[in-house]
């Protein structure tokens, strides 16, 4: 029964670092069109999660935790032509948020998906230990 318990631990760490992935992503995709304000200043930086793997001692198995969020300073900030716009350099260009809304998308899909199975688990391990609490009653 240990067991169960050990998996529906498991699966709620999976379910709480895949639920701060959205969150991360839900901010990169709200500020994917916001340009920079000023010339001088930098627009948006798309932000990135990584996991780490950790050993729950409690538990005795090892679990997802998020590791750090971070910019992404890999990808180069796109430039837009907008010459009204107030952080428009002397050519009329502005620097935008070096988010793509298409990845974005593809990602939330996955983390969706990765925090339904967690919870597919979770009901899962739930019902096995309701079963086995009827036939200890028999």
């Amino acid at each position: 029964m240990s067991e169960l318990f050990s998996a529906m631990g498991v699966s709620a760490h999976g379910m709480k670092a895949q639920s701060t992935r959205i969150r991360v992503i839900s901010e990169n995709l709200a500020n994917a069109n916001t340009a920079a304000p000023t010339p001088d200043e930098e627009p948006y930086s798309r932000q990135k999660i990584t996991f780490k793997n950790t050993l729950d001692r409690e538990m005795g198995f090892k679990t997802v935790k998020v590791g750090r969020i971070s910019d992404d300073t890999k990808k180069p900030f796109p430039v837009k032509f907008m010459p009204d716009h107030p952080g428009a350099d002397e050519s009329g260009y502005v620097r935008m948020p070096n988010v793509n809304s298409l990845i974005e998308t593809m990602d939330m899909q996955e983390a969706q998906r990765s925090y339904e199975a967690n919870l597919g688990m979770i009901e899962q391990s739930r019902t096995m230990v309701l079963q086995t609490i009827d036939l200890l009653r028999r």
